[in-house]
């Protein structure tokens, strides 16, 4: 299959690439331009494990999956406002990741959350943190709002709407 995982991977490091040279971006495989948008996040990180970049849409914000992944990368590589945009020297030591979304659903409160399963959506007003599953160290439900909370802003004593998605996580 065209668009398989470690077809996924390359077109994205052949983004990064393209883009750290100042070069057009690279076409998709054509399986993978067709194949519907979905909410996506791209994951930068450096072979020691340290975080380079994450950016991500919940929903699709593109007319394709390619189209989507391709603007998510270079988002993560140069407008992550945790860090500097990536630069060429940096390429080498650069581990992608990618976690395709379900769409979220709506959900009454923590307990209908499981951390390895799930990520989570914490909304109020126009504040909005995410967090995705399965990460190290993330153990609790309540443990994932908290830090959805303090990513949006969004004080304890606040009413919030939660959300949970999963994922088809792979990576290099």
């Amino acid at each position: 299959m065209a668009d398989s995982p470690e077809e996924i991977i390359r077109f994205i490091r052949a983004t990064l690439s393209a883009w750290l040279n100042g070069q057009e971006r690279p076409k998709a495989m054509p399986e993978l331009a067709a194949r519907p948008s979905q909410g996506c996040f791209v994951s930068l990180k450096t072979r020691s494990g340290r975080l380079r970049g994450c950016i991500g849409t919940l929903t699709p914000t593109r007319s394709s999956l390619a189209d989507e992944l391709a603007e998510n990368t270079l988002a993560a590589a140069s407008r992550d406002p945790r860090f500097k945009p990536l630069t060429r020297e940096e390429l080498d030591d650069i581990l992608i990741s990618v976690d395709l979304l379900s769409p979220p659903e709506p959900i009454p409160s923590p307990e209908h959350l499981d951390p390895r399963r799930f990520g989570v959506v914490v909304r109020s007003g126009s504040q909005c943190g995410v967090l995705l599953p399965d990460l190290p160290g993330v153990n609790q439900p309540g443990q994932q709002v908290s830090i959805c909370r303090e990513k949006a802003g969004i004080p304890e004593r606040v009413p919030v709407r939660l959300e949970r998605f999963t994922v088809e996580r792979f990576g290099e």
